[in-house]
């Protein structure tokens, strides 16, 4: 897979798996974590998941300037893991929520959200642009040889980040069983068992007592006998200890994130040597341009930020669909999905598994194109990717449809003999993600190949900011998912996110030409 590829790709992926790992982690639990410790709403634990993904990715632009202003691309990476790991520290200690403490631990907990986010925001963007200076290295060696070996060094820089990407994904398999796991296991410990559904139901009873709606009140004595080996006496003292026993077992996951990091850190510390450095390239090539060939760039370069920035706005609304596997889709997993056997923070495993397991046949058909002289260009690529992501979506409005489903508001207010025979099976799931995760291998990587390819060279860490600020902007909107999920018949929440994705296909496709133009100026 390696061959024929720049000798510091692994090292650089390898150094990337820890941020994964304690991305996935965060993925998978951030939205249904905010709501089971704090008693949040679908809606306020959206936004804060929305301003903490945005933030992560428009942090990456200001990491960007700082590592192309300083030009100490390695060392600011490394100051990156640092703080991300400080700030999952504060998130692995378990303190319940009460009435009386909510009023600064939830703001706590948003602090450490943003020294992760900053943290990321140092690593990501940085990291990603040595890869790009790598396959920069690569062609300029390999124009040493001829037309021919540049043409094939040229063709390898997809590949190459496809490559970074599914190793990169391997941190992002293993974390969103973590939590899960740690809580199953310390909620047996205390003679528990896991439920989805009990968590809001016990916030609502010691706001309310038994002021609850009957039915709700009935449905919690319901999930209560059958979550437990004691019944208890005091459903108060009950429902604050299965939420204090529920929400440390997630608080002992951010402890694998902290050792994730510090792993990173070490390998990339341990191989730093072996990467490009951007900055050197940069100062020599501002040393050999003079002022004549600085002004007739000038036109080169102003087209390809154009074309950049029209691709930034088609990756917004990808982002903005894509993450909702974090946000509505997590919801739909907690909600319409059945989750007595498989906890619903672990179907964000489907992603990084069909990651690893279609990049290398993406990579064939891709490859198979190329040799017949029918090669695929990045951005059409990208135009098909948004296609794909529409089919995602239109397959569950389809599904949601047939099913009758309601608003998720409505659902979650059915009792437990209504609502378990209409759950979905685990299947739709895989093939939701199927889907997402074909569009997501046509997009995410070959996106940031694109940036790579059209950014000027003294300014790689801007330009791969650039790419993450457009997925923070994405990120900005993804509370509008839950938000529709909630009010609407869910088929109609879907078939939202369906239209989205196919105009900004017929946009894309309408830009293909052009953007080839400047791809391969």
């Amino acid at each position: 897979m390696f061959k024929d590829h720049p000798k510091g790709l692994l090292a650089a992926a390898l150094s990337n798996m820890g941020e994964r790992f304690g991305y996935y982690i965060m993925n998978a639990v951030l939205v249904l974590f905010l709501c089971s410790k704090f008693g949040l709403p679908d809606e306020k634990a959206t936004l804060i998941y929305s301003f903490f993904y945005a933030g992560i990715y428009i942090l990456s632009l200001v990491g960007g300037i700082i590592a192309d202003k300083k030009q100490n691309y390695k060392g600011t990476i490394m100051t990156g893991l640092v703080i991300m790991a400080l700030g999952y520290v504060v998130l692995s200690i378990p303190i319940l929520s009460t009435p009386q403490n909510i009023g600064w631990l939830l703001p706590l907990t948003c602090f450490a959200l943003l020294f992760i986010a900053f943290g990321n925001g140092l690593f990501k963007g940085n990291l990603q642009a040595i890869v790009g200076q790598m396959y920069d290295n690569f062609e300029t060696e390999e124009a040493k040889k001829g037309p021919e070996a540049l043409k094939l060094a040229k063709s390898k820089r997809d590949s190459g980040f496809q490559i970074f990407y599914v190793f990169i994904n391997v941190g992002g398999l293993i974390a969103p069983f973590v939590a899960p796991l740690l809580r199953q296991w310390w909620l047996g410990v205390h003679g528990m068992i896991y439920n989805a559904d009990l968590p809001a139901l016990c916030h609502q009873y010691l706001a309310q007592g038994v002021a609850m709606a009957p039915e709700a009140l009935t449905k919690m004595n319901e999930l209560i006998a059958v979550s437990t080996t004691q019944i208890p006496t005091d459903i108060a003292t009950f429902c604050q200890d299965y939420l204090n026993i529920f929400n440390t077992g997630i608080h002992y996951s951010f402890i694998a994130s902290v050792a994730a990091m510090l792993i990173s850190l070490v390998i990339f510390m341990s191989t730093k040597n072996r990467l490009p450095n951007p900055a050197k390239k940069a100062e020599v090539s501002s040393a050999t341009y003079t002022a004549a060939e600085k002004a007739a760039m000038a036109k080169e370069i102003k087209q390809r930020m154009y074309a950049l920035f029209a691709v930034l706005g088609i990756a917004v609304f990808f982002w903005f669909s894509f993450h909702q596997n974090g946000t509505s889709l997590s919801l739909f997993a907690r909600d319409f999905v059945k989750t007595s056997t498989i906890p619903p923070e672990i179907w964000q495993a489907i992603n990084p598994f069909f990651v690893i397991i279609l990049t290398p046949i993406i990579m064939m058909i891709f490859s198979a194109f190329a040799r017949n002289g029918k090669e695929i260009s990045t951005p059409r690529k990208i135009a098909i990717g948004m296609g794909i992501a529409g089919c995602a979506y239109l397959f569950l409005s389809i599904y949601s449809s047939i099913q009758g489903y309601p608003s998720a508001t409505e659902f979650r207010a059915l009792s437990v003999a209504q609502a378990e025979p209409m759950k979905a099976g685990i299947w739709i799931m895989f093939i939701l993600y199927f889907f997402l995760t074909v569009a997501e291998l046509f997009i995410s990587p070959l996106g940031l190949s694109f940036v790579s390819k059209v950014a000027p060279k003294n300014l790689l860490g801007l330009c791969q900011g650039l790419w993450l600020g457009a997925t923070a902007v994405g990120n900005g909107l993804l509370w509008i998912g839950p938000l529709l999920y909630n009010k609407l018949p869910i088929w109609q929440c879907w078939a939202i996110f369906f239209a989205i994705c196919f105009i900004s296909m017929g946009i894309m496709f309408g830009m293909v030409k052009w953007l080839e133009r400047v791809t391969k100026a």
